[in-house]
């Protein structure tokens, strides 16, 4: 899902530091509410879980360019289940730029773009989990259909925004759209894929009930909203 640098000339790249920083104060909106319910030391936990797990995702797991991008397994739907939307927004947010400073310093000029492309359909999809999962249901006891269709918010969002970045920056030329198209085919891969590892770890939560007292989780894992 990376945009390399260049495919937004740095003229257009205000755009990216406007969406970049709406991200971010939509995060903070929700960090105040993990503050309210006094979850703090249990958003530390989360965050720093999801930050190792992005990290392993962008470096451990295969990725390969393909088109305008890479394909990453980035498993937003599944930190999202498991450690709630702020822990995940973090992560994903921390481990890109871990992986910038670190790892791959060529990308921290297009941080902005990366991280609207990760965040804002992440966004997306915790608004959408309000209004298909009842209240009364907490998400260990989800069914693939509804699992399904919050990994397809998530995964289109990001094909989404790789897709818009790219004509944004570069138009539509031929050779333009040909890289867009086969990068957004090669990314049903990951919409196949991680439904079934949302449910196989939700599968897992169940398994292992005793977690729910650990703070290490999400409450909207075991317990209703």
């Amino acid at each position: 899902m990376h945009i390399e640098v260049g495919v937004v000339e740095s003229t257009k790249m205000v755009l990216s530091y406007v969406t970049a920083g709406g991200s971010f104060a939509y995060l903070a909106s929700q960090l105040k509410d993990e503050i309210k319910g006094h979850r703090v030391l249990s958003l530390l936990a989360r965050s720093l879980l999801a930050t190792i797990a992005v990290f392993i995702f962008f470096e451990v797991l295969p990725h390969h360019p393909v088109g305008i991008s890479e394909v990453h397994f980035i498993l937003g739907s599944t930190l999202f289940l498991l450690l709630g939307v702020s822990a995940a927004s973090i992560g994903l947010a921390a481990g890109l730029l871990i992986q910038g400073i670190f790892f791959a310093p060529f990308d921290l000029p297009n941080y902005t773009v990366n991280v609207t492309t990760l965040l804002v359909p992440l966004f997306v999809m915790a608004a959408l989990a309000n209004k298909i999962i009842p209240k009364d249901v907490a998400y260990k006891d989800l069914a693939y259909s509804q699992v399904l269709k919050l990994s397809l918010v998530y995964q289109g969002g990001i094909v989404t925004w790789v897709v818009f970045w790219a004509l944004y920056g570069q138009g539509f030329a031929a050779e333009n759209l040909l890289a867009v198209s086969t990068f957004g085919a090669a990314y049903m891969l990951v919409v196949l894929l991680e439904p079934l590892v949302d449910i196989a770890v939700l599968a897992g939560a169940k398994t292992f009930g005793g977690l729910q007292r650990s703070g290490i989780l999400t409450p909207r894992l075991y317990h209703s909203a």
